[in-house]
């Protein structure tokens, strides 16, 4: 008895793990569906720019906050730890280039993607899943309008053009940060700090940043209104399908950072 037991668990566990692996290659499947339904409507008029410019303020003005406050300290705590760490092999002058690198390269579009897939793309996911157990999406459709060009057009345009500003902004102030650290709390001497500023930085080394930030916009915006879509069973549904969106964005961003980055070095 005990045999059979064990046995008939361990055949659900493999069917459960199989049709997991299944969903997810439907699931990814329909999303990749979903990407070329958003490129043909994308080019498809009307343009709605006026849905396209509120996006743009939702999801870049009213994160700015946030991303000022979180590259401040970023940057701060950059500068300090690299400061103690370099501070054992006397190349402290160094502190302000490596934190301007890292935060160019990495931390400025990885962390501003994780704070918008957090903030921006859980909304995307709420905003069109509670539209949809409302049933306002298939009104749309009966009055002619596309719910792709309507709700998820703009949402991932904005999202696109709107991260790698957000990114800048991480990175300014990021190093700002760094830089009131650094020379008036660590005491670097402010002429050494720019110098290896100006010897070391690339404009290559922005270009990266500025592109992982763009493919970070699109996947987070694509994977948030792609899971409001798919929102089903009322209440329950939008909140699952928020959190699926959070999740899935999040992954997302670290996994392509990755693989991205293994490819931007070798072409920039």
């Amino acid at each position: 008895m005990d045999l059979d037991y064990f046995k008939n668990f361990f055949i659900k566990q493999v069917e459960d793990f199989g049709r997991s692996i299944i969903e997810s290659i439907a699931g990814l499947g329909n999303m990749f569906l979903f990407t070329a339904r958003f490129f043909y409507w994308s080019v498809r008029p009307p343009f709605r720019f006026k849905l396209l410019f509120e996006q743009l303020f939702f999801i870049g003005n009213k994160s700015i906050a946030i991303i000022t406050l979180s590259g401040m300290f970023t940057g701060m705590v950059m500068a300090t730890q690299t400061y103690f760490g370099f501070k054992l092999i006397n190349v402290d002058s160094l502190v302000g280039v490596i934190v301007a690198l890292g935060m160019a390269k990495e931390l400025a579009p990885v962390l501003t993607g994780l704070i918008v897939a957090g903030r921006a793309g859980s909304a995307m996911a709420a905003q069109i899943g509670s539209m949809k157990v409302t049933e306002q999406i298939d009104a749309l459709e009966v009055m002619g309008i596309n719910s792709i060009q309507y709700l998820a057009v703009p949402r991932i345009i904005a999202s696109t053009l709107a991260l790698p500003m957000l990114s800048v902004v991480f990175l300014f102030v990021g190093n700002l940060g760094s830089y009131w650290v650094g020379t008036k709390s660590l005491l670097i001497d402010e002429a050494i700090f720019f110098s290896k500023l100006s010897e070391f930085m690339n404009v290559e080394d922005l270009f990266q940043g500025i592109i992982k930030a763009f493919v970070f916009g699109f996947v987070i915006s694509i994977i948030g209104t792609y899971f409001g879509f798919q929102v089903e069973k009322g209440a329950v549904g939008v909140g699952r399908g928020t959190n699926l969106a959070v999740i899935w964005g999040m992954i997302s961003v670290l996994i392509l950072d990755y693989f991205l980055t293994i490819y931007l070095v070798r072409i920039l």
